[in-house]
């Protein structure tokens, strides 16, 4: 589904990416972990194409997508939702996804019907403004709307900051369900332990901005291996 070889990025003069190497296969579902500052979203962005690498390459689905604008990536099967959200929060929920459904020329009622089946939680929100959601219901709104694209590869740059544990259960539901009626593949940046370990079949931990390592979900609990690699614990 995704290789990437070599992958090097910088703002500016200042290097971050060192030489990424990461191959994810068709409905994988692959976490990176790591302090703050490490290259996290840098690989994300990189990844999307919001930032152009300074060198090695991004092959999707066989064809190479180092030079692709970030609007082509997503129309060719990449979708992102990014730290904060950025959900319209003066339009209607309902508006959120029309959007999203436009941009990719979606069927509305189809693909309006197939996404509140996903995320039910919006069906009494859709005319509600994006700014009155909690910070939950904003991260629910985020991921129906990329998912209205149809995507082939999600990336989620930390989902569940600001969210409450009630809907970060709804969240990994939602997901895991995802993941088996549309095969979907997802690369998941997160620091919630918890959360990474349910969803991931495997974890790179990534440290001034290399992937120096990888570990199995079940190795997350290991205290003395997390503080090691990425300074946390529990």
């Amino acid at each position: 589904m995704l290789e990437v070889r070599g992958l090097t990025a910088a703002y500016g003069r200042i290097p971050i990416l060192h030489g990424i190497d990461l191959s994810v296969a068709e409905g994988e579902f692959v976490g990176i972990l790591g302090h703050n500052g490490m290259g996290k979203t840098t690989l994300l962005k990189t990844l999307i194409g919001l930032l152009r690498p300074t060198g090695g390459s991004i092959e999707l689905k066989g064809r190479n997508i180092t030079r692709m604008a970030a609007f082509k990536r997503n129309l060719n099967g990449i979708g992102y939702v990014p730290q904060g959200r950025d959900i319209f929060p003066n339009l209607s929920v309902l508006d959120n996804l029309r959007i999203a459904m436009a941009m990719h020329k979606a069927d509305e009622e189809k693909t309006l019907e197939e996404t509140l089946d996903a995320f039910p939680r919006l069906k009494p929100l859709l005319e509600r403004s994006g700014r009155v959601l909690s910070g939950g219901e904003q991260q629910i709104l985020a991921l129906a709307r990329c998912l209205c694209g149809n995507p082939d590869i999600l990336l989620l740059d930390e989902p569940t900051e600001g969210v409450q544990p009630s809907i970060i259960e709804e969240i990994i539901e939602i997901l895991q369900g995802l993941g088996r009626s549309r095969n979907l593949t997802i690369i998941l940046v997160e620091q919630n332990l918890d959360f990474i370990a349910s969803l991931s079949q495997r974890v790179h931990i990534i440290q001034r901005g290399q992937l120096v390592n990888e570990v199995s979900p079940d190795q997350l609990s290991d205290a003395e291996l997390v503080s090691e690699f990425v300074g946390m614990g529990g």
